[in-house]
């Protein structure tokens, strides 16, 4: 059963995304959160001291809140974040991801990674995350069993893969990856019967190494048991091209998942670079959902996604890390790695409208992300109704002595800003040390030693 809280009022700035162009921002605001974590009420605007009559209300101080929804991680690669060399994905696979991910078979191993990947993401903000495991059973329900001890919200996945990876790594036949998979759905379903907090996910590799055998299985259960799914689709040229030779019978890569069963609304796709147009129809069609991971598409030169065009075709579309491809398990570099990808796309096809604004680029990374994960009612904004999901950002301003305050975080305010050049500063010049406090469903998650509530 879940912890009661203490009703709380949190008073102050307050800053959401509205619509995908549209920065809603409340200077003096007060938001009241109930004892389920949910929003009770919204002040926009009080004079003073102002409480709700004849309730018994705490209050906290707050800086400036938004909601960052991490919707592609891959939790056993973090130890390897920033290391990449020049590969390329297949190769990156082989070289990298394959043995570090193996190692975790070894649960002392997987409690270091997933506790300090569960830490490090929520330092950053990050109040929801959609986390690849590995093929083992013990570390996948571990990696559960961490989210939920520590608060995070969490989409969870035991990785299916039974081809095209080292025989050390992979499952041994299409029997045993359904079993094993059920195996973590059940285990969910033990700690977290209502998936309030961490929810089981259906979980390919990616097409080329599962057989469609392994996919199809895959789809089944994604209906039976009615939970999300996650998969990657035209990361890489190379990719695209092994997917043809792999499926010679279909007629693309999203095809491949649509004849398995996964192409639905509640599968996330991660990347989605080479789409062709027939593709982007039928995945907007079967209102399936997009991943946009820049960092990681950069890092192994996989090439830059053409979001202003899936975003005017009507596709739905949030922000992933993609760790370890990606370097940084920030959504706020995310973000930042988004806005300069947009910018190359314009250069690349002369088309300035593909660049993103800041605005919209914070809405892929919080209003987008929810609507990804499918939690659209429930996270993603301030609305009565409506959880309490949300990060407290510091920005302070910089004052008449010389040097620099160490304790504060590196977005410096000089006092003649716009609201909106001040978020524009935080994403752009931000990281985790303007991250003072987090909160989930209401609970308290993280916190720097600067936080007073």
């Amino acid at each position: 059963m879940a912890q009661r809280l203490e009703k709380t009022l949190y008073i102050g700035p307050f800053v959401h995304c509205e619509s995908l162009a549209e920065l809603d921002v409340c200077p003096n605001g007060m938001i009241g959160v109930d004892e389920d974590g949910k929003i009770a009420f919204i002040l926009r605007s009080i004079k003073g001291r102002r409480f709700p009559n004849g309730e018994d209300w705490e209050e906290a101080k707050i800086g400036v809140i938004l909601i960052d929804s991490d919707t592609h991680i891959h939790a056993p690669q973090y130890p390897n974040a920033g290391v990449f060399g020049k590969s390329t994905l297949l190769d990156w696979l082989n070289t990298y991801t394959y043995p570090m991910e193996s190692s975790l078979s070894n649960l002392e191993q997987a409690a270091r990674v997933y506790n300090r990947v569960v830490a490090r993401t929520l330092s950053h903000g990050t109040t929801t995350a959609c986390y690849y495991a590995t093929v083992h059973v013990p570390a996948t329900n571990l990696l559960a069993d961490i989210c939920q001890s520590r608060g995070q919200r969490a989409f969870v996945g035991r990785v299916c893969m039974n081809r095209m990876s080292p025989d050390y790594y992979r499952d041994e036949s299409v029997e045993s990856a359904v079993r094993d998979t059920k195996a973590c759905i059940e285990h969910v379903k033990q700690i977290d019967p209502l998936y309030d907090l961490v929810t089981p996910i259906i979980t390919p590799r990616f097409a080329p190494s599962c057989t469609p055998e392994a996919l199809s299985a895959m789809g089944r259960l994604h209906h039976e048991e009615q939970i999300p799914a996650q998969t990657h689709i035209s990361e890489n040229k190379a990719e695209c091209e092994l997917v043809a030779k792999c499926f010679p019978s279909h007629k693309s890569y999203a095809h491949v998942y649509d004849s398995a069963g996964l192409l639905t609304p509640r599968m996330i796709l991660a990347h989605a670079i080479h789409l062709s147009p027939e593709e982007r129809t039928l995945i907007k069609n079967r209102n399936a959902k997009i991943s946009h991971c820049p960092a990681s598409n950069t890092a192994l030169t996989s090439g830059t996604a053409p979001v202003r065009d899936m975003l005017n075709e009507g596709l739905t579309i949030g922000l992933g890390t993609d760790v370890s491809g990606g370097y940084t398990s920030s959504i706020l570099s995310e973000t930042r790695e988004a806005l300069f990808v947009s910018r190359h796309v314009a250069y690349n096809t002369g088309n300035d409208e593909a660049k993103l604004s800041v605005e919209e680029a914070l809405y892929l990374a919080t209003r987008g992300g929810a609507k990804v994960v499918g939690l659209e009612n429930r996270i993603g904004g301030f609305n009565v109704g409506m959880d309490w999901d949300a990060q407290m950002v510091g920005l302070a301003g910089v004052g008449d002595t010389i040097g620099i305050d160490q304790t504060a975080g590196p977005v410096e305010i000089f006092g003649q800003e716009s609201w909106e050049e001040k978020m524009a500063k935080w994403v752009y010049t931000g990281d985790d040390r303007n991250t003072t406090a987090v909160w989930v469903k209401g609970r308290l998650v993280h916190s720097r030693e600067s936080f007073k509530p």
